[in-house]
């Protein structure tokens, strides 16, 4: 793969070093903190919070994260369970409407061999998509460039994800 100068992962990979444990967890980090903009979480339930993506495939990544730190989702509590896919769903059509994305990808990567950057802590990716949204450096230069404003998309959404009756 080549690579493509991208400044603002530094921070992640600088402090992320693999550590599993709720210790060392970003997202539980995230959820002690009152910071909800900065850490972008666009609403937090009982069970679980949305998040849009820090580091996305695509503008309007989200990300359903259960509080309790666990890898997988035998590990969460039945109610945990029925809320992440309750939120989920509920997500999909403001996605659809506010996004105008034509499709979406919904999906868990369990473990680091499946993809899972942050293994310790099961989250499920709700990803936007529309035609022709990988071009010719994904083909040619295993490269996807990103060009939105995370903040942008924070505040486009909000409102709405503020508003779902889950």
């Amino acid at each position: 793969m080549k690579q493509l100068y991208a400044p603002w992962r530094s921070t992640y990979a600088s402090t992320h070093d693999g550590d599993t444990s709720a210790q060392g967890c970003v997202f539980c980090k995230q959820f002690e903190e009152e910071h909800d903009e900065q850490h972008f979480i666009l609403r937090r339930f009982t069970h679980c919070a949305i998040i849009l993506n820090r580091y996305p495939y695509n503008a309007g990544h989200l990300m359903v994260i259960p509080y309790a730190h666990a890898a997988d989702l035998h590990l969460l509590s039945p109610e945990a369970r029925i809320e992440l896919i309750q939120v989920s769903s509920a997500i999909i059509p403001v996605m659809r409407t506010q996004l105008n994305c034509e499709g979406i990808n919904v999906g868990l990567n369990l473990g680091k061999p499946a993809g899972g950057s942050i293994p310790g802590h099961l989250h499920l990716h709700v990803l936007p998509r529309w035609t022709g949204d990988t071009n010719f450096l994904a083909t040619l230069a295993d490269t996807k460039p990103i060009s939105f404003d995370l903040y942008e998309i924070f505040r486009k959404l909000r409102p709405t994800i503020d508003a779902l009756v889950v």
